[in-house]
């Protein structure tokens, strides 16, 4: 995929169907390999997205290959720190760098003042952990929340990162 494929903006109230859509089917291979389709991304209503959407301190970036929504990332911002998740890519271009992309449009778009951001996917899912490492994202610890173990991975910000972004 290269640049001038992908458009990456901010998701908004209108694409909230678009969103649900693409939450579920990339999150179905996450909850077939833990055994729970219970997650919260396919537990999620429309009415909980859409007020998701428009809470304080949530800023949603949406990739878009022309007029489809295949990849997206949710910010939670809290004082000084901002943690990243439900991240997204359809399964068809799972591979492609569209999430590597999602992460490096995170950067510039923080508010100034955030000083580490942080990243949990499930401790087994290596890829996940490998992409966030390959983006300067360095483990911290596990948590577990009933069946699942959560690996929980930190990227300290500095000028260089900002400069980069």
């Amino acid at each position: 995929m290269t640049q001038a494929d992908l458009d990456i903006r901010t998701v908004t109230l209108d694409d909230a169907g678009e969103l649900l859509t693409l939450r579920r089917a990339a999150f179905v291979t996450e909850a077939q390999q833990y055994g729970d389709p219970n997650i919260p991304p396919l537990t999620q209503t429309l009415d909980e997205l859409r007020d998701d959407l428009g809470a304080d301190g949530v800023i949603t970036l949406g990739a878009w290959s022309g007029h489809r929504l295949i990849g997206s990332i949710r910010v939670v911002i809290e004082g000084t720190k901002a943690t990243l998740g439900r991240f997204a890519v359809a399964p068809d271009l799972q591979g492609k760098g569209v999430g590597t992309r999602l992460l490096m449009a995170i950067l510039p778009i923080l508010p100034d003042g955030i000083e580490e951001v942080w990243v949990f996917t499930g401790r087994d899912s290596l890829h996940n952990i490998a992409l966030y490492e390959s983006q300067g994202y360095e483990h911290q610890h596990d948590q577990t929340a009933g069946d699942l173990t959560y690996a929980y991975l930190r990227k300290i910000l500095g000028d260089d990162d900002r400069a980069e972004a």
